[in-house]
């Protein structure tokens, strides 16, 4: 390309060198701001025109030809070139080549700096709602089969140990509960994307008498930016949102953490289908559980992308510096990695089956049912640590005499409490066990009941939800 043609070339004597060009180009990833880049020229031509700094023909012609390019680059006939940098001046150039001068009027009033920045807050803005969707999807899914498996048990662990017994639908609804604070954190953090920056120029604003609230309502914007150095400066909302994905990916992590121990022999508490399982080049009996385990290793990427864009606003002077161009990649690997993982886990999900009798008879396993039995004295006015200490002497007991709770006879119990009487053996049962929690929030059947009229009552509330 000539010098003389780059459209910011007036000053320089030199051509680009042709590495420099290459290194610093970013039209190669941030082509897909496409749509967002001009809707937002549309809407400044417009605001233009409404100011009377152009005409309503050239407002016209500019529009016209902003669509022909969405044609073009949506038919695949859009020739992205390197030379121009980046999407807004490979679409600006090309602008005014089909409309003439007209074109080269559409960057009065504005900056490279703020039309970036006005670009992303649009694209995270629908990529944001659309991550609250996928979400919500997946908290669906997580609800449809905590209700499959509604009356199932399973043990309950803390330090991968058997610690009570639950329905296997309360463990799954955890999920749900940690899923809503991450579809909270995204949706909280609109307020703060839906701010718009369009005016503030390169840093100063400018001396047009532009009307920024016009092009504000054009555009679906809350608000706008009240410092204009603040508004071509900020990146706060990419970093906020980056950790909001790296926590979504904490938490799928934990859960394909579990699908890989659940589908394991050793546990064999569920199956997932061939659909989600790969298998092995050498060892044919292979059925491996690749996507829980991508699932679980793409965690790492969000926290490196979070990590990128941290040191990379750590710091930078006021206000724009060329730095910020690194803000794209790790932003656009984060979404698209976010939502695939939550595509594939809804689809896990939906389709894992569990094995309820192995369950079942884990449930009642390994002493499972001590609390129960430290409750029971605490119930007869024995301190609980008075009973926790019993009862430890107890399966201490059973396990040197080979020996499970409901194997020993009145005479063995009364060996360690004189509070002991039949109705112990009611405590014994891990279904009981689970009927008997009372608390807000527990794993009692009809506690869990409740929980998943609350969650397809709320879900089906989002779903419906217009604003997002």
């Amino acid at each position: 390309m000539n010098l003389n043609s780059k459209l910011w070339g007036g000053r320089f004597t030199q051509s680009t060198d042709k590495i420099a060009e290459q290194f610093s180009a970013s039209v190669h990833y941030d082509s897909r701001l496409y749509r967002h880049d001009i809707m937002a020229s549309i809407a400044h031509a417009k605001m233009l025109a409404k100011t009377g700094i152009i005409t309503g023909e050239e407002a016209k012609q500019i529009e016209n030809g902003l669509n022909k390019i969405k044609s073009e680059i949506e038919e695949g006939r859009f020739v992205f070139k390197t030379e121009l940098e980046d999407i807004h001046m490979n679409i600006e150039a090309r602008l005014t080549e089909l409309i003439g001068p007209a074109g080269a009027k559409l960057h009065t009033a504005r900056s490279r700096n703020d039309q970036v920045a006005t670009d992303i807050r649009m694209y995270l803005r629908d990529e944001t709602k659309e991550i609250i969707r996928l979400i919500t999807g997946l908290q669906t899914a997580f609800v449809q089969k905590s209700q499959q498996y509604e009356n199932a048990v399973m043990p309950g662990f803390t330090h991968l140990q058997h610690a009570q017994p639950v329905p296997v639908s309360h463990h799954l609804l955890a999920y749900v509960t940690m899923l809503e604070r991450d579809k909270s954190r995204f949706s909280d953090s609109l307020k703060r994307v839906n701010v718009m920056p369009l005016g503030s120029c390169a840093l100063a604003g400018t001396p047009f008498p532009i009307d920024m609230d016009y092009t504000a309502k054009e555009l679906n914007f809350d608000t706008v930016s009240i410092n204009s150095i603040d508004a071509v400066s900020d990146r706060d909302f990419v970093a906020e949102f980056m950790a909001h994905c790296a926590l979504l990916g904490a938490h799928i992590s934990r859960l394909a953490e579990e699908l890989v121990l659940w589908v394991s022999p050793e546990f064999r508490f569920a199956v997932l289908p061939d659909k989600y399982c790969t298998g092995s080049s050498i060892m044919p009996q292979k059925k491996n559980p690749d996507m829980a385990e991508l699932c679980r290793g793409k965690t790492g990427r969000l926290y490196g992308n979070l990590m990128s864009i941290l040191t990379t606003l750590k710091g930078l002077p006021l206000s724009y510096n060329r730095d910020l161009q690194e803000d794209k990649e790790p932003l656009f690997d984060s979404i698209d990695t976010v939502k695939g993982i939550l595509l594939v886990c809804k689809g896990m999900i939906s389709s894992i089956e569990f094995n309820t009798n192995r369950l079942a008879q884990l449930a009642g396993s390994d002493y499972i049912l001590a609390t129960d039995i430290a409750d029971y004295l605490a119930r007869k006015n024995v301190p609980f640590r008075t009973a926790h200490e019993i009862t430890g002497k107890i399966v201490a007991y059973c396990i040197e005499n080979k020996k499970e709770f409901h194997e020993l006879d009145m005479n063995q119990w009364a060996l360690f409490s004189d509070k002991f009487d039949e109705n112990i053996k009611n405590c014994l049962n891990v279904y009981t066990s689970i009927k008997n929690k009372k608390s807000k929030g527990c794993a009692s059947f009809s506690e869990v009941k409740n929980q998943i009229k609350y969650w397809i009552g709320k879900l089906n509330s989002s779903a419906d939800d217009k604003n997002i």
